[in-house]
């Protein structure tokens, strides 16, 4: 992804930015990827500038050097103003650029803009539309983060996971999307939704350029050999139930593709108690975005759009002296997928990325029961583009691994990806 970037010459690369203005300039009108006012020619310019000026000699350059990106608008990036999907004051939630925003700098690439969010990254959607068809949704609630990759806005972008806000628009966009391990990338700087749970996580048109953003973004981040052998585990049970006919239907097509590529698959019974996993972390999750909006919510709860607003008030009534258990269960369900992985010696769980294809409509984001559970453990996930639904409209693979284990897995998406597309 870099090296496209730092051997272009001067002029070729500003050339570059042009044309890619105009492409967003003729297309944003429709597809609304960005917050209004934040996309800007000037600025984007003098980002390039500053980069050919920094970094003259193309063997010197960083990583991710003039790599354009979009930056979702609940982390917090100067010289723009946090507006978080709200009509709320945006002077109540403001504060110092998010870490992930400066290491991605730091790395050499170029904020496009501010990329549009669901209301505090919740269920009240953004007006973004999916670029594979815009009379459906793109997900949420990374919405502009994965609408503008698939449209050729950016090369990478920043998103947030709290249920299933970066694999299910990644899935519906039909691109990349990566969800790391609970704490590999830092959550400073980033409005949060439930500080339990929350995951920072991007987004991006290949698998092979993961490694190359999570080592800017993760400190600790280390490279391993690409898997001989890989050993996948099918979580069947209720949790496989969840989804619809037709997106198991090509669930079934898809490992039974890689099968004959060599991959070894395995069904592993897990998630059987999945209801009782949807309402604790739900019920987590208000519980921790009223904790958030309390300071704000008094004043300003008829600015809050409904859905919002619902889950801020359930969070109201949750018992402090539930909150111990709640957290507690994250831990617990780690515990024991990781042990089902152990037993079953698997590499990775593979399960659909949604319940089916992106609804049609911009009222709802789409269902994120598919990632529910994955994201309550904490554990890595990324979502593949992996075909086409009946509509037309793009199904991702799910791959998800052990805590921790996030190299070994984006090793095992690189190795998967080719073999699930045409």
């Amino acid at each position: 992804m870099a090296s496209v970037y730092a051997s272009m010459t001067d002029d070729d690369l500003r050339e570059y930015y042009q044309g890619l203005c105009n492409r967003i300039s003729d297309a944003d009108g429709t597809l609304q990827v960005f917050v209004p006012g934040t996309f800007d020619r000037q600025r984007i310019a003098d980002q390039v500038e500053r980069c050919l000026a920094l970094y003259p000699i193309p063997s010197t350059r960083p990583a991710l050097f003039a790599v354009p990106v979009g930056v979702k608008d609940i982390f917090h990036c100067d010289n723009f103003t946090t507006r978080c999907g709200s009509r709320l004051p945006p002077e109540l939630f403001q504060g110092p650029e998010a870490e992930s925003v400066s290491r991605l700098k730091s790395a050499g690439a170029v904020v496009m803009g501010k990329t549009a969010t669901t209301e505090f990254a919740y269920f009240a959607p953004a007006a973004t539309r999916n670029p594979v068809n815009p009379a459906h949704t793109p997900g949420g609630s990374s919405s502009g983060s994965a609408a503008g990759v698939a449209a050729g806005f950016f090369d990478g972008a920043l998103g947030t996971q709290t249920v299933g806000s970066v694999i299910r628009p990644a899935s519906y966009c039909g691109v990349v999307g990566f969800k790391p391990s609970l704490a590999r990338i830092s959550t400073a700087g980033v409005v949060p939704f439930s500080a339990t749970v929350d995951h920072v996580g991007v987004f991006c048109a290949t698998a092979a350029a993961l490694p190359v953003i999570m080592a800017a973004l993760d400190p600790s981040w280390k490279p391993v050999p690409a898997p001989g052998k890989l050993r996948l585990g099918i979580p069947v049970g209720p949790y496989l139930s969840q989804a619809e006919d037709q997106a198991l239907e090509t669930f079934e097509a898809q490992t039974s593709r890689l099968a004959h590529a060599g991959i070894e698959i395995v069904e592993v019974p897990v998630l059987e108690d999945i209801d009782a996993i949807n309402a604790r972390h739900t019920k987590l999750i208000s519980a921790e975005i009223a904790q958030v909006h309390a300071p704000w919510f008094q004043n300003y709860q008829d600015q809050y759009r409904t859905k919002t607003r619902e889950i801020i008030v359930t969070g109201q009534g949750v018992a402090e002296a539930e909150m111990f258990g709640l957290k507690a269960s994250c831990l617990a369900l780690r515990r024991e997928l990781s042990e089902a992985m152990r037993r079953c010696h698997i590499d990775a769980f593979a399960c659909p990325s949604t319940t089916g294809e992106a609804p049609k409509g911009l009222d709802t984001t789409g269902s994120p029961l598919m990632n529910l559970p994955w994201t309550h453990a904490g554990l890595p996930a990324v979502s593949l583009p992996a075909g086409a639904g009946p509509g037309g409209l793009p199904l991702g693979l799910q791959l998800v691994g052990g805590f921790d284990m996030d190299e070994g897995l984006l090793g095992a998406a690189m190795m998967l990806a080719p073999l699930l597309v045409d």
